[in-house]
């Protein structure tokens, strides 16, 4: 009787231990999002009523682009670069790379963390 229970034991224990080891793997699953690098004071409407640079540019001191726009909210009202995908808005980890795509629709592939809704970028490519 004895060995019939540490036989299910281990079973037990293996099937568990599989169950686990798959819930890691897609926790910590790279994805792919699609969007445009803008900067978080447009994107959450901190001065804007559209989500766009719209209402910045108008005033043409800061740039004539979406580019320029989101540098100059970075780097003047205290912005950080983020990604729009639609009416989301992700904050990136890697602030360089994401200043170089300013303004930029482009291809991320990294890992999100719910908790901070931050994603940990791998690589960052301009759509085509």
């Amino acid at each position: 009787m004895r060995g019939n229970h540490r036989k299910f034991g281990s079973l037990v224990l293996v099937f568990a231990f599989a169950i686990g080891a798959v819930w890691i793997a897609g926790a910590d699953g790279e994805r792919v999002f699609k969007g445009e690098i803008g900067d978080s004071q447009c994107a959450l409407n901190v001065h804007s009523l559209s989500r766009s640079h719209e209402e910045m540019l108008q005033r043409k001191s800061i740039g004539k682009t979406s580019a320029d726009c989101a540098r100059y909210c970075v780097k003047n009202l205290g912005g950080v670069f983020v990604l729009q995908v639609r009416d989301k808005v992700y904050k990136l980890d890697n602030q360089e790379l994401a200043e170089k795509h300013a303004g930029e629709k482009v291809i991320v592939k990294g890992v999100l963390d719910p908790a901070t809704n931050t994603i940990a970028v791998h690589s960052m490519e301009p759509m085509k």
